[in-house]
């Protein structure tokens, strides 16, 4: 007899970043499946592009999309919303509350407390582990995700480095535990022409700190291709740090060397530069490298979060963070030997093409849903 579609609640705060990208492609597989799904997000953020990301994926949400206040620190609705979802979870004859993020995986775990026909599962996505150590903010989160480990199902982690941030600060779970990476659609492992008059270099992503940018714009400072051109960089994205960014570049004299895209799909800003480059001081399993490297680009990164995951046997091309010298000198090498680093990616792409997929990522969370239920309800 084959398996019966399962009934699934998607819990998150806010459709933004990677988060949401992982409940989009989760979300629409599942429901191609025969899943019947509902989401559940934040009624505090939600904006015109909050409700066009959600309608985009209205498609695959049989059972509706809900709203509920889930304020980004701790709120007076943090107590009144966990029992509402819990009273919509048995409206719907939940059997799967899924939590992703912070909000979203307190959220599902508290709507399942007490329930025996239906279970919780968490993925972290950061979240409690972006706190810092030893801030007010921070102890308390991680204490209150100590404490719900007890009625939590199973957790699942987008990198084994997450799993092991997650040990380190919280501790180890009292129960099941899967690192399942992130995945990729066929369509993103299309080759991907550059534009004929593309940049050496591209950056997508926020315009923050985090992201290395100040190291990347002094890094290119000095980067030449062997005829005494300087090279050059398009940066797409958004950020705190966009218009501090804009007078940088003004102030260095870079303007006619480096291009700002604004926002754009990573895809779109991908054929806009021959080398994907990632200088981040911190990062957890970003999607634009998946994007970059199953685009056959060359990808130059910093050795941060679970990143090595991702370059698998190319990692020792990866260089530290917040060091300007290795960043330039990596930036260098691809001028000097362009031929180098394509072949270096193609040995990347071959390695994520079968480990870093939708259809993988789907047919694990799947099959864990179906374990954890099984369990819970004595089979």
């Amino acid at each position: 007899m084959p398996d019966q579609p399962l009934r699934i609640l998607q819990v998150l705060r806010a459709p933004v970043g990677g988060l949401f990208r992982h409940v989009y492609d989760l979300t629409e597989e599942l429901a191609k499946r025969g899943h019947q799904i509902g989401v559940v997000a934040d009624s505090l953020t939600s904006d015109a592009l909050t409700g066009q990301r959600l309608r985009a994926l209205a498609p695959s949400i049989a059972l509706g999309t809900y709203y509920f206040p889930m304020p980004r620190t701790i709120g007076v609705s943090d107590f009144t919303t966990p029992f509402r979802v819990r009273a919509l979870a048995s409206r719907l004859d939940i059997e799967v509350l899924h939590g992703h993020g912070s909000k979203g995986g307190v959220h599902a775990r508290l709507a399942r407390f007490g329930r025996r026909d239906r279970v919780a599962l968490n993925t972290p996505h950061g979240g409690v582990l972006n706190y810092k150590p030893n801030t007010a903010v921070g102890d308390m989160f991680r204490s209150i995700e100590h404490g719900i480990g007890v009625i939590t199902d199973a957790y699942i982690y987008e990198s084994a480095y997450a799993q092991r941030a997650f040990h380190r600060l919280i501790g180890r779970p009292p129960c099941e535990e899967a690192v399942i990476h992130n995945g990729l659609a066929p369509n993103e492992f299309d080759p991907l022409p550059c534009d004929d008059n593309a940049h050496d270099f591209v950056f997508v992503g926020e315009f923050r700190e985090a992201k290395g940018i100040g190291y990347l714009i002094e890094a290119l400072t000095d980067v030449k291709a062997p005829d005494g051109r300087p090279a050059t960089l398009a940066m797409a994205g958004s950020g705190p740090e966009f218009e501090a960014t804009r007078d940088r570049i003004a102030r260095l004299g870079l303007g006619d060397r480096i291009e700002l895209l604004g926002v754009k799909p990573v895809r779109e800003a991908l054929i806009r530069g021959r080398c994907l480059v990632v200088a981040s001081l911190a990062e957890s399993l970003p999607y634009v490298i998946l994007e970059g490297a199953s685009a056959n680009r060359p990808v130059l990164s910093t050795n941060v979060g679970g990143i090595t995951e991702i370059f698998g046997p190319t990692s020792d091309r990866l260089f530290p963070p917040a060091d300007t010298a290795a960043l330039r000198a990596a930036m260098q090498g691809f001028m000097d030997d362009p031929d180098a680093a394509r072949a270096e990616a193609k040995v990347r792409l071959d390695y994520i093409r079968p480990r870093f997929t939708i259809t993988h990522m789907v047919d694990q969370i799947e099959a864990l849903y179906r374990e954890v239920l099984a369990r819970r309800r004595g089979h």
